[in-house]
């Protein structure tokens, strides 16, 4: 079956203004959708309606464009509570970003719960953003970090992994899909590890969230972090759901604005959930567009948008066969794999790379994408990575190898290849 068969590419390819440009005189092939995704006309102009028509703080607000926006605000908790299947909108907290909601995890739950001898397992896979947390939290109280390797194939040591968590473990945090390999990590069974000796599972859905059909109750994970930006939605703005009788249990990590419930000069309490980790001024606009953005996604199916990705994965796999100095990291099989495919050529850099292919209107990502020690664990400083999605199709990846064929022409008669 053609990719695209579960989705009707070039009707979603009309919803987003940015594809019809061009970039050093060609079409622009947006291939970076692992950092950030494209954004649809319906999220743009949302952002634009809230600000003409009911732009207000929220909350407490007795006038009608207070009350107008505290609904729409809260709307659109309620449709990323169903978007992951969360039990409640009181699970669901606004933060900035999936760094955030991690961080948010480390200190408030962290320094409440781990302490010296104890013992905190993350991934070899991990953004950056799900290691330094931890390392710190480690540093802090004199626990332990303990590293779940890689295999062989790009895919976690799940053997490996049940002989590190054991009764000291007190967190475990793991990527939901590498952002580097495109691994997708069976969290299900990690948080049923965690729980046996009474852990929590901190699980980094950054990757997942925006590609495959999440449910937070079946993973059974306690906490998911994730971003709007890379669904479809607007930058500043993540997502963390936590389990209720957790995050109430949790002492708060910010102060002040809408997390307060009553203040006297001696002391102060707390809101309900899920306001008491909400501090300050809210995103309101973008909050809104992100609702909106899950209800694109949802529109479309997140198994059809997951089929889509896999389909097209598969066949830049396929193409990529046919490039000699290139060489993958991760997974060779879509079966454990989603749409990002990281690569690196025998001697021209990635950087290099990403620059010719700039030239043709290709954009890639090129570096370590926050993932230092993953990406030298594989002999090499730097990456290419080629990520997909909704509005991206086969005739774009034959762009891409077609541009790595040429890069490799010109650098070989450069005399650098």
């Amino acid at each position: 079956m053609a990719a695209g068969a579960h989705l009707d590419v070039e009707r979603i390819r009309a919803d987003f203004p940015i594809l019809a440009r061009k970039v050093n005189g060609h079409p622009l092939v947006y291939l970076d959708n692992a950092a950030t995704s494209q954004k649809p006309r319906q999220v743009i102009e949302s952002l634009v309606d809230y600000y003409e028509r009911y732009n207000s703080n929220v909350h407490r607000g007795v006038h009608t464009l207070s009350i107008e926006a505290t609904d729409a605000y809260e709307d659109a908790r309620g449709k990323v509570q169903r978007f992951i299947n969360a039990p409640s909108p009181q699970s669901v907290i606004w933060t900035r970003n999936t760094s955030e909601s991690l961080n948010l995890v480390a200190y408030a739950w962290g320094d409440a719960n781990v302490g010296p001898g104890d013992e905190i397992v993350i991934t070899a896979m991990e953004h950056h953003s799900n290691i330094v947390p931890w390392q710190q939290l480690a540093f802090r109280t004199g626990a332990t970090l303990k590293i779940i390797p890689e295999t062989e194939t790009g895919r976690l040591d799940m053997e490996q992994a049940a002989e590190l968590i054991t009764e000291r473990t007190k967190i475990v945090a793991a990527t939901h899909m590498s952002n580097v390999l495109g691994t997708v990590i069976d969290v299900k069974t990690l948080a049923a590890a965690a729980h046996r000796v009474d852990a929590v599972m901190v699980v980094d859905g950054a990757q997942s969230a925006p590609h495959m059909p999440v449910d937070v109750q079946d993973l059974d994970c306690d906490f998911f972090a994730f971003s709007a930006h890379k669904m479809l939605g607007p930058m500043g703005i993540g997502i963390l759901y936590g389990r209720p009788e957790i995050l109430e249990a949790m002492p708060a990590w910010m102060f002040g604005g809408d997390m307060i419930l009553e203040v006297t000069y001696e002391d102060a309490s707390w809101n309900d959930l899920p306001y008491k980790f909400e501090a300050g001024t809210p995103n309101v606009a973008d909050a809104i567009a992100t609702g909106v953005a899950a209800d694109y996604l949802s529109a479309l199916g997140m198994e059809n948008v997951w089929a889509h990705e896999r389909q097209l994965t598969q066949y830049a796999l396929d193409r990529f066969a046919e490039l000699e100095p290139i060489r993958l990291l991760g997974p060779r099989e879509v079966d454990s794999k989603g749409g990002v495919i990281s690569f690196f050529h025998d001697s021209i850099h990635s950087h290099d790379l990403g620059t010719a292919l700039d030239q043709l209107g290709i954009a890639i990502r090129t570096g370590h994408h926050c993932a230092m020690p993953l990406i030298r664990s594989h002999d090499i400083v730097s990456a290419a990575r080629a990520s997909f999605y909704i509005y991206n199709t086969e005739d774009e990846v034959d762009v891409l190898i077609d541009g790595l064929k040429e890069a490799d022409r010109y650098f070989s008669k450069a005399g650098v290849a």
